[in-house]
């Protein structure tokens, strides 16, 4: 899948291993480096769902956002490409036609 950043910095800090490892730790920077190279590799985000990272959509006031885990609490945050998101006709995601992703933030959201 194809990946782009919200934000220039955070492009700049996740594509510098000396960056990376500075801001997020050596735990945390290397589960990013895994999760981003497991989108990289998937050719759309139904490859990802039984995945190790636990991908997940959100929801309530996130709703439209998807994240994976690194380490605990903190979250790699994404949104498609797609837009509209593409949905089935109960309104489900349909994640096999999502084949890129904005990430926009790593957090903890809880």
């Amino acid at each position: 899948m194809n990946i782009s950043f919200s934000e220039k910095t955070l492009k700049k800090v996740v594509n510098n291993d000396r960056k990376l490892f500075k801001k997020y730790g050596q735990k945390r920077g290397k589960l990013i480096k895994q999760r981003l190279d497991q989108i990289l590799a998937a050719e759309n985000l139904e490859e990802l769902r039984h995945a190790p990272g636990k991908f997940h959509e959100l929801t309530e006031n996130r709703k439209g956002q998807w994240a994976c885990n690194l380490d605990q609490p903190y979250r790699l945050i994404f949104v498609p490409h797609e837009d509209p998101i593409p949905t089935d006709d109960d309104g489900k995601y349909i994640w096999i036609e999502i084949k890129g992703v904005d990430v926009t933030e790593i957090a903890d959201y809880h």
